[in-house]
């Protein structure tokens, strides 16, 4: 597999030096990067501002869809930092972008069935579409087919595709619903994001991938996934910000999502922070699994105190 290099691990003043150096822009995964949770990893604030003082230009890409690109804007401010919405790509937003410029929904008449959470709904309807489904509190009591208000009058003709994403209210009445929609032809079928699961302090949790392999395995179906490693998401964000690649730096904790993205879409470098999922055993393994990094480090504060020495 590309990517096959011997990652330099970043642990003195003058290695730090070089790989703030080397990028103009850098993209940043969030859970298990800048944050775990609720809780803000230690010097992270203080690392963003460094780059914001050396010139250089952040981009926050994360796979979570429960969040909108405005709800994430106050996560960053919950921790002191300001981040413009533009320059937020979440999988949910980059799901909505893929609904309107490669399927070409059309808004107003096209509908669009969310399992998930608000984060997709509130994507697709700055774009102008309608999404059922979702939140929909009615999802939320128990399944019978004879009295489901999503079956009792038939299923709604106007809806073209499911998006199917991370819901942490997961439960048997919102899978029979989207797989009637999945068995219809006509429907296309979306995924956020491929994680089979995401990191919070002290604890892994199932992530979206797990979620909507599940329909994928009832429906007989494959999805488009439109997050991380995606290269759909990737060109989106080069063009939104006219990138030179090779002046680009992917920082995640994951090496088939993160790390990937950055390989695969010709990237300048990469960076494993070992805050979330990964471990330096599996950053520094070579396998057919996997790709390596470019760089590793045990977590982005550790850049910042050995930039400040």
């Amino acid at each position: 597999m590309t990517g096959t290099v011997t990652p330099i691990k970043i642990t003195n003043k003058e290695i730090a030096n070089d790989f703030l150096n080397r990028y103009d822009t850098f993209l940043f995964d969030c859970d298990g990067v800048l944050w775990l949770g609720n809780h803000l990893l230690p010097y992270t604030k203080e690392f963003l501002d460094t780059l914001t003082k050396l010139g250089k230009q952040a981009i926050f890409v994360t796979n979570n869809s429960t969040k909108s690109r405005l709800q994430y804007t106050k996560k960053f401010a919950s921790f002191g930092v300001t981040v413009k919405e533009e320059q937020i790509f979440t999988s949910g937003y980059a799901s909505a972008i893929y609904v309107r410029d490669f399927l070409k929904l059309q808004p107003g008449k096209d509908k669009v069935w969310v399992f998930g959470e608000s984060g997709i709904a509130d994507e697709l309807s700055k774009m102008g579409y309608e999404s059922l489904g979702g939140v929909d509190p009615r999802l939320e009591t128990e399944f019978d087919a004879t009295t489901s208000p999503f079956l009792i009058n038939g299923l709604d003709e106007s809806v073209t595709a499911v998006i199917a994403g991370l819901d942490h209210n997961i439960n048997y009445h919102k899978l029979a619903i989207t797989l009637q929609y999945l068995q219809q032809e006509k429907v296309h079928f979306v995924g956020t994001n491929v994680d089979s699961t995401f990191p919070q302090k002290g604890f892994t949790f199932p992530g979206a991938g797990s979620m909507v392999e599940s329909l994928a395995f009832s429906s007989g179906r494959r999805p488009a996934y439109c997050g991380k490693p995606n290269m759909n998401m990737l060109n989106t964000i080069v063009s939104a910000f006219n990138l030179d690649k090779s002046k680009c730096c992917m920082v995640g904790d994951r090496l088939n999502t993160d790390m990937k993205f950055g390989v695969e879409g010709k990237l300048g470098g990469t960076l494993l922070v070992l805050s979330g999922i990964e471990t330096e055993e599996r950053a520094l393994e070579i396998s057919e699994e996997h790709v390596n990094p470019k760089f590793f480090a045990e977590k982005l504060g550790d850049i910042y105190e050995l930039y400040k020495q």
